[in-house]
């Protein structure tokens, strides 16, 4: 709940039993947790025509009886959202939407067998944890990131080298090659949907701050590999006529490159948010 940190995992069905194994491959895999959080049953009422047999399983008591008492017995507290109220999960859910929108996009009408489709959600998965969410090192040189990925393995995730496949003939790539390239078109995908909401456009609305130089920031660049986000630290800002910072300079990996604001996202941790009331316009 408090780094977002995503997991993924594909079923064989929607039954009682595959839930259990589910939760079982999660206790054993993440450890034991201490409380569960879910749509309440009645938000599936909905999507029935889509979710027909989740929302059976719901509706049938024994089977509820039987989620209850699993929770229970390993003291498992299981938390529902209120009915008809889908907006108190939207923590989970905005990562949900993101997930399904561009995997639908990606794997379109593939049909993928259970092991293939379990091996793209993981890496999937992986794409999603790997990115930052604040630095503890305020070297210039080297801002060291913590990600979501930090909390679960204690260290970030690296992809491994692949040659990309973007600019080979589809025909000439077997299934597993056709995975590899469904990864890398979520990751151009997701990424440039998530470098776009660290920028919100609130300029008609109210004045922003100006960036200011120390602020570590995302810079968007085409063709990186999965898993690999350019960070820097911005040195120097360059204001326009009105005062407003237009460009910047962004120290990363031993150079500089100056980008306007428009190319760079700024990470929302609080080194970025402090002295933002002496620096606005």
């Amino acid at each position: 709940m408090c780094t977002k940190a995503v997991r993924l995992e594909a079923v064989s069905s929607l039954t009682t039993d595959a839930f259990f194994a589910s939760l079982k491959r999660l206790i054993g895999r993440r450890g034991l947790i201490q409380q569960l959080h879910s749509d309440n049953a009645t938000n599936f009422k909905g999507a029935q025509h889509e979710l027909h047999e989740i929302f059976r399983q719901f509706q049938d008591q024994q089977a509820c009886g039987q989620i209850h008492q699993f929770c229970q017995e390993r003291e498992i507290e299981w938390h529902f959202i209120p009915p008809y109220a889908p907006e108190f999960g939207g923590l989970w859910e905005a990562t949900v939407k993101s997930v399904k929108t561009h995997l639908k996009r990606v794997v379109g009408n593939a049909k993928l067998t259970f092991e293939e489709l379990a091996t793209v959600l993981v890496e999937i998965e992986a794409i999603l944890n790997s990115r930052p969410l604040f630095t503890t090192s305020r070297d210039p040189t080297d801002p060291q990131v913590i990600t979501p990925a930090h909390y679960l393995i204690g260290r970030p995730l690296i992809a491994l080298s692949e040659h990309s496949l973007e600019d080979i003939k589809v025909t000439r790539l077997d299934r597993w090659q056709h995975l590899q390239l469904m990864r890398e078109h979520f990751w151009r995908s997701w990424s440039r949907d998530y470098l776009s909401t660290l920028q919100p456009r609130k300029k008609n609305h109210r004045t922003m701050p100006n960036l200011r130089p120390g602020m570590i920031v995302l810079m968007q660049e085409k063709n990186l590999p999965p898993l690999c986000w350019k960070l820097g630290r911005i040195t120097a800002v360059f204001p326009g006529e009105d005062g407003l910072v237009r460009a910047v300079n962004v120290f990363v990996d031993g150079a500089t490159y100056r980008r306007p604001i428009t190319k760079i996202s700024v990470l929302p941790i609080d080194d970025n948010k402090a002295h933002k009331e002496t620096d606005s316009s």
